[in-house]
């Protein structure tokens, strides 16, 4: 990270972190459940018998929003038509919770943390700088701390609603 982003993207973090805790008190009763953990389309695989779910080292025990939020793209209207689509097929299964759709913005923001937590661990890797050489450029950190700065603003918002 460049040296004149780190309190800036020190101050952001704090920040969400503090708006993450407030709106995610007890994490609203959510219920807690086997999920994928990294559930994005690039992670399902489509043939002729239908869709499977690939990556499965992601797998854990968190509320079943986790995994149906990464599957939403586009802005507020669009992302509640698809996730009024997911939970017509997720509810087939099992019922869920809509006071969980609130911590849609707040895991948004975690995973977007996470994961640049994660490269930065996994750095010294000589894998990781062939795999990930935008990592350390200037650009990537400008966009990262902006796209930041940007959550912040939607964990603040009310939350989506169907």
């Amino acid at each position: 990270m460049p040296d004149y982003l780190a309190d800036k993207y020190a101050d952001v973090t704090d920040a969400l972190l503090e708006e993450i805790e407030v709106r995610a008190d007890g994490w609203r009763g959510a219920t807690l459940g086997r999920i994928l953990g990294d559930c994005h389309r690039g992670n399902i695989l489509w043939t002729e018998r239908g869709p499977h779910f690939v990556d499965l080292d992601d797998c854990l025990t968190g509320p079943a929003v986790q995994d149906l939020w990464m599957l939403l793209s586009g802005g507020r209207e669009e992302m509640r038509t698809e996730l009024h689509d997911l939970l017509k097929g997720y509810e087939q299964f099992l019922p869920f919770e809509r006071s969980e759709i609130a911590l849609i913005e707040p895991l948004r923001a975690l995973r977007m943390i996470h994961y640049s937590a994660w490269l930065a661990r996994r750095w010294d890797d000589p894998a990781f700088p062939r795999a990930f050489p935008w990592f350390a450029e200037p650009r990537y950190w400008e966009d990262h701390y902006r796209a930041l700065d940007d959550q912040l603003a939607a964990v603040v918002s009310p939350p989506l609603e169907l």
